[in-house]
């Protein structure tokens, strides 16, 4: 069922983009690509969707639009200044896109201001038209005011447009960035879904054509058959014709042969009438295609067979043995002549031959090699063989729970390699994170401001386990009215009389999540010194506020 509303969504896509073209000469797409993109919609990670999203769009792109990409939190954790022009604008740029975008981490903070700021500065803005399209699934959080800045590249810009897609956000959320799309004229549109995600992207990134001059009045012609062209196709030599779920592409055959100009994509049942002369046509089912050279001449009928050589898959794929059908589980199927990914429980039409079947689920994979002949169907269930953890950490044993979506959990392996380094297996944000592990013992790393902790655990095939992390800590937070920063020490001096700091905040405010223990905080009145020191102890599963004068 997910095979065949994939299919749908991309045939919905391929028929909009015939008939739209781009909105602006340059455009450059912005994609968040901060830690929170690892959350889930319907089973299905959030940076897996964009990426389809995106290549589904860009792959009907005329090729010499000029087109960037941009992304931010994609290099480091925590920084604000981690934004990059990854792709500059250019002309045939959708398959570096879409690379791009495939390749990335997601792993950072939110500097989406900043971002539209120098994609702004990237096209040139006060010089020339331009358009920056905004896929974010989460609010400004690097201190920049997305409102402010709609007004000052409206202001200051020759024809600037800003479009913003509020991925996964709430209503309320929306409503704290749609002002940077108001204010520039451009449109903020809610995706709560794929299916809408991908429908957002057709509407910013592309734009009503113009509309065609009429066509002269045709002179009087003498009668003919209703439809010259009505091919057909089947699965494999002598079986039944298709009649749903498949496409045909129609091109103007160019001088050496090759593909030219698309004339059109139709799907189902294929009866028209095409224009005297050379065709390059195309019958597809999934991922199934046959293509033949068609050379129509006036007054004649042609009805073509077209013969796939093709096979149907239909994969269950499975957490563990005797569990239900996976909806998070990714497919990916290798046949002779490429390859296709789907999600959960699968069926796809496929080139006959030997089939390398991989699913995933979670950390866990597995491959499987089947024999496809033409116009056979296999039906088959993977067990991949993982085990269920939710992570949750608290700040202490049997004490509240870090309800905090700054927790970072990271699993690596609980054997050390020979360098003493771990090996990373998975990484997730917030409370209630969700891992599927293949059978191992484990290291659970978990963050949260200061506090660092190591859980180890172990997984089997079949569990569903809950494993809470005890922080063993305490909340500090500080007041130092009229400071220039604050900044914490271990109490503990070394051999030459020197603490460790352990944290610098700029400004007269700090609170962070830090281990119980002694510390010291230093107030900095100046960059150059004017420092007061105050001892504090931070005990765990407790708020410590001081005020240092």
């Amino acid at each position: 069922m997910a095979g065949l509303m994939r299919s749908a969504a991309a045939a919905i896509l391929l028929f909009s983009m015939t008939s739209f073209g781009f909105a602006a000469n340059k455009v450059i797409i912005i994609l968040d690509a901060s830690g929170s993109m690892w959350a889930q919609i319907d089973g299905k990670p959030k940076l897996e969707i964009a990426r389809e999203s995106l290549r589904t769009v860009l792959q009907s792109v005329p090729a010499d639009d000029e087109i960037g990409f941009m992304a931010y939190g994609h290099r480091t954790k925590g920084s604000c200044d981690d934004i990059e022009l990854i792709v500059p604008p250019q002309a045939g740029s959708a398959s570096a896109i879409s690379a791009a975008a495939d390749s990335m981490k997601f792993l950072g903070k939110t500097p989406l201001t900043a971002a539209v700021k120098q994609a702004a500065e990237a096209l040139k803005y006060t010089e020339d038209k331009a358009t920056v399209v905004l896929i974010t699934d989460g609010l400004e959080t690097c201190g920049g005011d997305p409102c402010a800045l709609g007004k000052e590249l409206k202001q200051s810009g020759v024809d600037f447009t800003a479009d913003v897609v509020g991925f996964g956000l709430t209503a309320d959320e929306g409503k704290q960035i749609a002002c940077l799309a108001e204010n520039t004229g451009g449109k903020y549109i809610q995706a709560s879904d794929e299916k809408a995600l991908q429908e957002a992207l057709v509407e910013t990134v592309a734009a009503p054509a113009p509309a065609p001059e009429p066509a002269p009045t045709p002179a009087p012609e003498p009668a003919k058959p209703e439809f010259n062209f009505t091919p057909s196709v089947v699965m494999a030599e002598g079986g039944d014709p298709i009649t749903d779920g498949n496409a045909w592409e129609i091109y103007k055959a160019a001088a050496d042969g090759t593909r030219g100009d698309q004339v059109t994509t139709e799907y189902g049942v294929l009866k028209t009438n095409l224009e005297p002369g050379d065709y390059i046509v195309v019958g597809r089912d999934d991922e199934a295609r046959s293509e033949q050279k068609i050379k129509i001449e006036a007054g004649k009928t042609y009805s073509p067979l077209f013969t796939l050589n093709a096979g149907t898959l239909v994969i269950h794929p499975h957490a563990s043995q005797g569990s239900e059908i996976s909806g998070e589980a990714r497919v990916d199927f290798a046949y002779p002549g490429g390859s296709t990914t789907h999600y959960g429980d699968t069926k796809a039409t496929v080139p006959a031959g030997e089939q390398r079947v991989t699913v995933q689920i979670g950390a866990g994979t597995v491959t499987e090699t089947i024999q496809l002949a033409a116009g056979q169907t296999v039906e088959k269930d993977i067990v991949v063989g993982v085990g269920h953890a939710v992570l949750n950490a608290y700040y202490t044993v049997g004490g509240d729970k870090a309800d905090n979506s700054g927790i970072g959990f990271e699993i690596v392996k609980a054997k050390k390699k020979i360098d003493g380094s771990r090996e990373s297996v998975e990484h997730s944000y917030g409370p209630d994170s969700k891992f599927w592990l293949p059978p191992d013992d484990y290291v659970a790393l978990t963050t949260l401001d200061l506090a660092v902790v190591e859980q180890p655990f172990s997984i089997k095939a079949g569990d569903n386990q809950d494993v809470k992390v005890a922080l063993g800590a305490g909340v500090l937070a500080m007041s130092a009215p009229g400071a220039y920063s604050i900044e914490v020490f271990s109490s503990k001096k070394d051999m030459e009389g020197k603490r460790k700091s352990l944290g610098l905040t700029y400004g007269d405010g700090w609170q962070q999540t830090i281990p119980a223990g002694d510390y010291v905080v230093v107030r900095h009145m100046s960059a150059e010194g004017q420092e007061k020191e105050v001892p504090v102890t931070i005990k765990a599963g407790e708020r410590t506020e001081i005020t240092v004068q």
